[in-house]
């Protein structure tokens, strides 16, 4: 019976480290999946973007419109206008919680 726990959990662990292992950067997860609209740089000047009216998130003023668990909830589900149209997709199926929690870290920082 020890036995079996023992190789439970050190299969559990090994998943846990392949996981963390195949997490994408911050950077590379911007490039990929916001920069389209949020400029690589943030500032939210690409076609897209104006089109949207994306937040500028190097600008304070901005950044201070949000809370995390709003960028947070944003990022897991996406977001939609007032009348219901998708705006951004979701990224739950395709980012890590801790991809999503260096994303968040990655917009804050935008505006340092």
């Amino acid at each position: 019976m020890k036995l079996d726990i023992k190789l439970i959990l050190a299969g559990a662990a090994l998943a846990a480290a392949v996981t963390l292992a195949f997490a994408a950067p911050a950077a590379e997860n911007w490039e990929n999946h916001c920069a389209k609209c949020h400029g690589a740089d943030g500032k939210g000047q690409t076609k897209v973007g104006k089109k949207l009216g994306v937040l500028d998130y190097t600008n304070a003023a901005d950044q201070a419109k949000f809370t995390d668990e709003q960028a947070t909830k944003a990022i897991v589900e996406g977001a939609r206008d007032k009348a219901g149209k998708e705006r951004m997709k979701g990224y739950q199926d395709e980012l890590s919680p801790q991809e999503i929690k260096d994303l968040l870290a990655m917009v804050r920082n935008f505006k340092a």
